[in-house]
């Protein structure tokens, strides 16, 4: 009997030796420390705040601004848009209808409520710059010119949905449609370096924030994809049920998606740059800093072990 007991225990004690090996081994992985990552920053908490910006704020300023473009300029930002979303049916003859009442749109705004709706609009990009604030542990301080960078973001990301929406109905279908797939993913790659450069303030050296620029262009991608899947359905079944209300609700659905591939993304970065092994080493190059010269240093990573909770609501280390 003791005999067995003492088996048993030496069992035990190689399960527990055998489980905190698998466990030192994943730790080590960057996914899981990009995992890690997405937590400090509270992922969940974020991309809720994220998608409900982006549907009160961004989504009504696209509309608002493609009402005073010119018409080609307008169906192009229109094309861009519900290509992404994945909209089709009712609903996409809802939103087209949102496009092409411009003149009804232009006389309810006017020229001071686009400009205020182009303002209210800057607290999706605050939004998304705390995300990019917090993933590399930049400090908050303001710079010259930290409140112009919003409106000028934005202004980049609708002449990006203009060109690309054109650019889809020059291309076509068949070979033009990949041509066109190529184009764009480099484009919204390139789009998403120039946001996470731009919004750290220049602070982070541009080389080294590539990887999130392509991390956050190929999920993005991807999201899109299947969007064009499950979208349409999803939209159908909230519009029979809600009404123009579940439209709604889809495209909040939709943005939190979107948001999570972003904050993916931001995450990424400085956890592949950090890196020690030569993922890192290549990314950084022959200069071993992260940082521009005169930029202020990192804040400390947390001096807790973060757990799933975490994700859910901000820490008192949080912002």
């Amino acid at each position: 009997m003791a005999t067995e007991d003492t088996s048993s225990t030496h069992a035990i004690a190689r399960l527990r030796l055998r489980v905190e090996a698998i466990r030192a081994w994943v730790e080590r992985r960057l996914v899981f420390r990009v995992w890690e990552r997405m937590l400090e920053i509270e992922f969940v908490d974020r991309s809720v705040a994220l998608a409900g910006k982006a549907f009160v704020s961004f989504f009504p300023l696209v509309i608002v601004v493609a009402s005073f473009a010119p018409p080609r300029i307008r169906t192009s930002i229109f094309t861009s848009l519900t290509s992404r979303l994945g909209v089709r049916g009712d609903a996409l003859a809802t939103a087209k209808e949102a496009f092409t009442s411009a003149d009804d749109i232009r006389k309810a705004t006017g020229i001071l409520g686009l400009v205020l709706t182009f303002f209210f609009a800057t607290s999706f990009t605050t939004a998304i710059q705390r995300v990019y604030l917090r993933a590399w542990r930049r400090p908050h301080g303001a710079k010259a010119g930290a409140y112009t960078r919003g409106p000028i973001w934005l202004l980049v990301v609708l002449a990006n949905m203009a060109l690309l929406g054109g650019l889809r109905g020059l291309l076509g279908d068949g070979a033009g449609f990949g041509l066109f797939a190529v184009i764009s993913l480099t484009a919204t790659s390139a789009l998403w370096w120039f946001t996470a450069w731009y919004l750290l303030m220049g602070d982070v050296r541009p080389r080294v924030l590539i990887p999130s620029g392509v991390i956050t262009g190929v999920a993005l991608a991807a999201f899109a994809v299947s969007a064009a899947v499950w979208m349409p359905g999803v939209v159908t079944r909230n519009e029979e049920q809600f009404g123009f209300f579940g439209v709604a609700l889809s495209l909040v659905t939709w943005f939190s998606g979107a948001a999570i591939c972003m904050l993916v993304g931001a995450c990424a970065g400085p956890v592949f740059a950090e890196d020690g092994g030569p993922v890192g080493s290549f990314i950084r190059g022959r200069d071993d800093t992260l940082l521009t010269d005169g930029a202020p240093p990192p804040l400390p990573a947390p001096t807790r072990d973060l757990r799933l909770r975490d994700a859910f609501q901000p820490t008192e280390e949080g912002t």
